[in-house]
């Protein structure tokens, strides 16, 4: 008697948690239950003509080196396409090689960019700084009004990139609106969704053409490996991104790659956990009179609240407030904190400050930092896993310093 099939097995019919825990896992002869971990740089063929046909890439699924095609790393690929909602994806050795991938892969010399000036630094050094170092020159706009992207653009713009939200003062750029004046001129957009996560913002519903993550971010978790991913469809991932990447080398370890297969089992639990005691925080500060001002997608004091809540499902994990009394203030603040760490990454399960006018745009000028909003006494604070009662506690005794 034969069995039916069971129609749980077609991973569409499955949430996002269970596919963080199955999505896109391969069991090798020995039917592991944890995935296998694949150290090895190359790879023997069964024949000289199944090696040519495979170098000719007419056989799907093979692997001949592993600078562009790993077993692990293909599992991480295909998990992360699954929680995305995309066609294919590429993993990449840091969040910075996906970005540089990302953009440059789709440019030419006498191309244009069109950016929005809140990035991360290491963002803008690609856009503005290196990108035209290859011809390829860019425009920053305010990306808060979809207009100031219209009015940049150029019969050679074939990129638009963003980052919603932005890093740090969490601006929003309306993913929907500059999808469509992109598409109407012929570019892509792009859109860094480092930020939101995956689990609460859709870039390529809302009709972006490729999507990037940091992976050491909220997808690791733990502080442990750095890893990068670009997103989108089969069409775009399998052309140029895949060219770009096997031609230059930003390849994802397949050790890292593993690392990062096992954050995405509990991605859904601490994402979700961290997401509500953000909020919890951001509604504990922006009551405190030390504080100028809180920024939290989804507290009602946001400038872009009507936007934040039609295209994120939650705030996330981080919140950025400004301390009355300004850097001064902001450092007494950090360093007498106990239980929140003083650090630049962001997205893990420990609780980390960040003092971004000295630190992730340090490199950028005084005007540059003042007109996105960086000011003296701003810090972004990525919130973890820890009890809330005790992090606004900590916040509270360093405000009490500042």
């Amino acid at each position: 008697m034969s069995k039916k099939h069971n129609p749980l097995r077609d991973p569409g019919k499955l949430s996002p948690a269970t596919l963080m825990v199955h999505g896109g896992g391969r069991r090798s002869p020995f039917n592991e239950t944890s995935e296998a971990l694949y150290l090895s740089s190359g790879y023997s063929y069964p024949s000289s003509e199944h090696s040519e046909r495979l170098f000719r890439g007419e056989i799907e699924g093979g692997h001949n080196y592993s600078r562009f095609a790993n077993p692990t790393v293909d599992m991480f690929q295909d998990r992360m396409a699954l929680l995305e909602g995309a066609e294919a994806g590429r993993a990449f050795a840091s969040g910075m090689a996906a970005v540089a991938n990302a953009v440059m892969s789709q440019v030419r010399a006498g191309d244009h960019i069109v950016a929005s000036r809140a990035l991360f630094g290491g963002c803008r050094y690609v856009v503005e700084e290196y990108a035209p170092r290859f011809g390829v020159a860019s425009t920053l706009v305010d990306g808060r009004d979809p207009a100031n992207f219209a009015a940049a653009m150029r019969p050679e713009t074939k990129v638009v990139f963003i980052e919603t939200p932005t890093n740090p003062t969490l601006e929003l750029v309306d993913i929907a609106a500059v999808a469509g004046i992109a598409h109407a001129h012929g570019a892509k957009l792009i859109v860094d969704n480092v930020f939101a996560t995956a689990l609460h913002q859709k870039p390529l519903q809302l009709g972006a053409d490729l999507v990037t993550y940091s992976a050491t971010k909220h997808i690791d978790g733990q502080g442990r490996v750095l890893g990068g991913m670009v997103l989108g469809s089969r069409e775009l991932i399998e052309g140029d991104v895949h060219t770009f990447l096997r031609q230059t080398g930003a390849t994802l370890s397949a050790f890292n790659a593993w690392v990062l297969l096992k954050g995405l089992e509990t991605f859904s639990l601490r994402v979700e956990r961290m997401t509500r005691s953000a909020a919890e925080i951001a509604r504990a500060l922006a009551a405190h009179p030390k504080i100028e001002r809180v920024f939290y997608p989804h507290h009602p004091d946001h400038p872009q609240y009507e936007l934040a809540r039609r295209q994120m499902l939650a705030g996330s994990t981080l919140l950025t407030f400004e301390v009355k009394g300004g850097q001064e203030a902001a450092f007494a603040l950090s360093d007498a904190l106990a239980v929140i760490l003083i650090s630049n990454n962001l997205g893990d399960a420990k609780s980390i400050i960040t003092h971004p006018r000295t630190t992730t745009h340090q490199r950028l000028s005084e005007e540059a930092r003042l007109a996105t909003g960086v000011t003296p006494g701003l810090l972004r604070l990525s919130v973890g896993l820890e009890e809330p009662a005790d992090l606004i506690a900590d916040l509270g005794y360093g405000l009490e310093q500042a």
